[in-house]
């Protein structure tokens, strides 16, 4: 009888590089290794032209070489490798400086010590060869490092790998490094976010701020109906009906928004993927349709995020402090204008005052049908006395009586309900960008084509980004009543004109700084979103506690 046994799985073979990371810290090996993410900051590309500049140097005496390895597990592209007295020895070229010892000696850096031996093993192993050390070039003092490999270091790397095999298995990120000083030159940091960690586990700790205060790269918005957006090269190609095709360049670009029946093509499509480029799809009505989802890897944070979002302890907490987050805002905006207005004063009050009794209920909420009992009622009070806040001089025809969602009833409905539509596709691109699930939130149902986890995220920034940027427009009479809406019985809608000046005042409101009210350091709303959803993911990986303090003052 013919017993057929199968082979054992062959592993996937690590990148030399991937073992630098290992042992610079273990947390940025899971990061780029199992959950997939990268950055490409000014280190990394002045990296590459230091190895260009070598390599254009040397000419033909430059050598470098491509390996892999499977029974030792390693593939890899060393630097150079040349002989030296009959020996193969490999380098590697470092654009800063090396470390220093007690007597001032250069030392290499552990972790490029480890990335040096790996790439020595990795050539015994391929070809077949004796080395016994790699030398590596510190370009910033000008040193030539030697690194000697024996049978410890040879061990030194068979346990690298092991331990980068067990990472690779695991669900859970490591914790953050007790090197601070890691985090500071460290091109993931605003992924980590190791100082908000160190915060949430220690208030004495006064984060610094590693997280970019903004995202300058422009968000196109594009309204006219028949427009091709496409790729020429690395430029992104607008072509419009009778115009001239204008490009501009992909990094510039964060999003583009196609408006009612603009087109992409899948060029295009594909290549903002690879850009990262966030590609978004409104209707003519001003209804957010969908987003292309170019995610790549992530599926460990989307497991982490179903395993937490299936604890409906979990989602009550994190629903509690949303209804208190949005309800906060709300009272405050009303309070704002009963100080600016003092006509409103009395009107106002009792609003206010009820509204902060319902707010104490909140903290006690028992299920999240509870919450959404207190939420209505908040709701229903903020709006009512919403029109309170409108400028005596306003025109009827702009003043706001109830909300009205799908059809919009009057022009501050139409406002209102583009204006959400827009704060809703960003939120969504900042979720898809972090690498979470838009479709699993934890407070809102599934009943519609909008994602739950972007109408949660939502409501943290509907006052300051929305509510706010529509009053203060209608209060300064930046609005025509009829060239910037359409009128279709009941129904208001607004005209191209409109929406174009309404996308104006929505993303110059998005370039304004806030600071944040636990952290205390400022962020252009913009970076905000993102920040917030990076701090949810934080909650359900025992680093919470910051989700959800965005309260306008």
């Amino acid at each position: 009888m013919n017993i057929l046994v199968s082979p054992e799985p062959v592993q996937e073979t690590l990148r030399v590089s991937s073992l630098h990371a290992l042992a610079y810290c273990p947390r940025l090996f899971y990061l780029e290794e199992v959950e997939e993410l990268y950055t490409q900051d000014a280190a990394v590309f002045a990296g590459r032209r230091l190895h260009v500049e070598i390599e254009k140097a040397e000419g033909d005496t430059y050598e470098s070489l491509t390996l892999e390895n499977e029974a030792l597990g390693l593939r890899g592209k060393v630097d150079a490798l040349r002989t030296r007295g009959g020996q193969t020895i490999p380098y590697e070229h470092k654009r800063g400086r090396c470390r220093r010892d007690g007597q001032n000696q250069p030392q290499a850096w552990e972790s490029d010590r480890l990335q040096i031996l790996a790439y020595a093993c990795l050539i015994e192993a391929a070809l077949g060869v004796t080395v016994t050390e790699g030398r590596i070039r510190y370009h910033a003092d000008n040193v030539l490092v030697r690194v000697l490999l024996d049978d410890q270091g040879r061990q030194e790397v068979r346990e690298a790998i092991a331990h980068a095999r067990q990472l690779r298995r695991s669900t859970e990120r490591p914790p953050v490094t007790s090197n601070e000083r890691l985090c500071g030159r460290c091109s993931l940091a605003p992924v980590c976010l190791p100082e908000e960690t160190r915060f949430a586990q220690d208030e004495a700790v006064q984060p610094t701020r590693l997280f970019p205060e903004d995202d300058d790269r422009e968000i196109l918005h594009v309204l006219e109906p028949g427009t091709c957006v496409g790729k020429s090269g690395d430029q992104i190609k607008i072509s419009r009906r009778d115009q001239s095709v204008t490009t501009l360049p992909a990094r510039q670009v964060g999003q583009i928004v196609l408006h009612s029946y603009a087109q992409i093509s899948t060029q295009a499509l594909h290549f903002c993927a690879e850009q990262e480029i966030g590609v978004h799809f409104v209707s003519g009505g001003g209804r957010y349709i969908g987003s292309f989802d170019g995610r790549q890897g992530s599926i460990q944070r989307r497991i982490r995020q179903y395993r937490a979002l299936s604890s409906p302890e979990v989602c009550l907490q994190l629903a509690r402090r949303l209804v208190l987050c949005r309800g906060q805002s709300q009272r405050r905006f009303l309070m704002r204008g009963q100080r600016n207005q003092s006509s409103a004063s009395e009107r106002l009050q009792p609003t206010i005052d009820q509204m902060e009794r319902l707010l104490r209920l909140v903290p006690q909420a028992e299920s999240l049908e509870q919450l959404l009992g207190l939420e209505g009622n908040l709701g229903a009070l903020y709006f009512g006395a919403l029109p309170g806040l409108i400028a005596e001089g306003v025109p009827q025809e702009l003043r706001f009586g109830r909300r009205s969602r799908r059809p919009p009833l009057d022009r501050f409905n139409a406002l209102l309900s583009f204006g959400y539509a827009l704060l809703l596709k960003d939120v969504v691109n900042s979720i898809l960008t972090v690498g979470l699930e838009p479709a699993l939130g934890f407070y809102h149902q599934p009943r519609t084509q909008a994602p739950p986890l972007g109408l949660d995220l939502m409501e943290i920034f509907r006052v300051p980004l929305v509510d706010m940027t529509v009053m203060g427009a209608v209060n300064r009479g930046q609005w025509e009543v009829w060239d910037d809406f359409e009128v279709r019985g009941q129904q208001v809608w607004l005209r191209e004109s409109g929406r174009r000046k309404f996308i104006d005042l929505y993303e110059r409101r998005k370039q304004e700084t806030w600071k944040h009210p636990i952290l205390k350091y400022s962020l252009t709303y913009r970076r905000l979103m993102e920040l917030e959803v990076r701090l949810l993911e934080k909650e359900w990986m025992g680093e919470g506690q910051l989700f959800g303090h965005l309260v306008i003052r």
